[in-house]
């Protein structure tokens, strides 16, 4: 094997793990922002959760009233206007509880969909973290190859400058 082609063979080497450093580096930036994606994805989780129970509690309160309401307009049937009054409040409670009804489901859609997309983010954290170990164990195995040629190298000046 010539000089040159040592010569060559260790910067094609040098070349190599340049580039799996490069590549390394790459993964490991897109990893912090996957995880920072992650904890975003987790805190409005956690945010949508507190909304839902929220709103669980307000629409188990506006039961609560409509029921009420209702009996106290069964207890008053025989008041007219205060019946009226009464159906009006009842039925201003039922939109309230319809509105109530379709935020929760909304929020249920989103708390849903927001978990999926958590889910595929620690999928694709998981995948990026693997191809970044593989890219290191390569840089360490072209490092030692660039170390070996590097001791061969020497070794053949060595050689030459005895000869």
């Amino acid at each position: 094997m010539s000089l040159d082609g040592i010569k060559g063979k260790m910067q094609q080497l040098r070349a190599d793990a340049d580039a799996s450093s490069a590549k390394a580096d790459e993964l490991a930036a897109k990893v912090k922002t996957l995880e920072q994606e992650n904890l975003a994805k987790e805190q409005e989780i956690t945010s949508l959760t507190h909304k839902n129970q929220t709103m669980e509690a307000e629409l188990e309160d506006l039961h609560g009233r409509h029921n009420d309401l209702k009996k106290e307009v069964d207890q008053s049937g025989h008041q007219g206007t205060q019946n009226e009054a009464l159906q009006r409040r009842l039925q201003i409670l039922e939109e309230e509880a319809e509105e109530a009804d379709k935020s929760l489901r909304e929020t249920n859609d989103k708390l849903r969909q927001t978990d999926v997309k958590a889910g595929h983010f620690e999928r694709k954290v998981q995948a990026l973290e693997s191809a970044r170990d593989q890219w290191e164990e390569k840089y360490e195995e072209m490092s030692k190859k660039y170390a070996q040629v590097k001791k061969e190298l020497e070794d053949l000046a060595l050689e030459i400058g005895n000869i």
